[in-house]
């Protein structure tokens, strides 16, 4: 028994000095604020998908506010403001199995976002993400293309929120 709270005390103590620290996650994230406010993304692509600019923007919605406390708002006075849009959703062939024979076609979607941080200026940016997702040349990209920007969307959520509140 007296060993058991030898190991349980100092856990205790460490996660009860976490706690008051207040911008600590265990995301890594550093949360200073308490509102943030997301613009719906522009789709300025040459390509355009209807729902593309919806699906993206949600995803980035989903992925901040899941792992923050900060509260959604509709104002321009919020902690931190996020807009953007989708500059580009391009497919282009990745792979080739012989002489001009595609294997492997590649979706792509760049996205410009303007974080603004306005708690440390320092800390707002502008900056493109890009992420891509191979698919079989055999199939048609509309058949698969839920998929694909599914993937891709969490890989840029992720993206942008590392770079906006994750300090690595």
């Amino acid at each position: 028994m007296k060993r058991s709270i030898v190991y349980f005390l100092p856990l205790l103590v460490l996660l009860l000095a976490l706690q008051g620290c207040g911008v600590y996650s265990f995301t890594g994230a550093n949360i200073e604020g308490k509102t943030i406010n997301i613009h719906l993304l522009e789709n300025r692509a040459r390509n355009v998908v209807p729902s593309l600019s919806a699906t993206l923007t949600d995803k980035i919605r989903s992925r901040i506010l899941s792992q923050t406390g900060l509260s959604p708002v509709n104002t321009d006075n919020a902690d931190y403001d996020i807009t953007g849009s989708i500059t580009a959703y391009d497919v282009t062939v990745s792979g080739v199995q012989s002489v001009q024979v595609a294997s492997k076609n590649r979706l792509t979607v760049t996205l410009q976002v303007i974080f603004k941080n306005r708690l440390n200026d320092k800390a707002s940016f502008t900056q493109s993400f890009t992420r891509f997702a191979d698919f079989d040349a055999a199939q048609v990209l509309q058949n698969v293309e839920t998929g694909l920007i599914d993937d891709i969307g969490n890989q840029l959520s992720d993206d942008i929120f590392n770079k906006a509140f994750v300090n690595w």
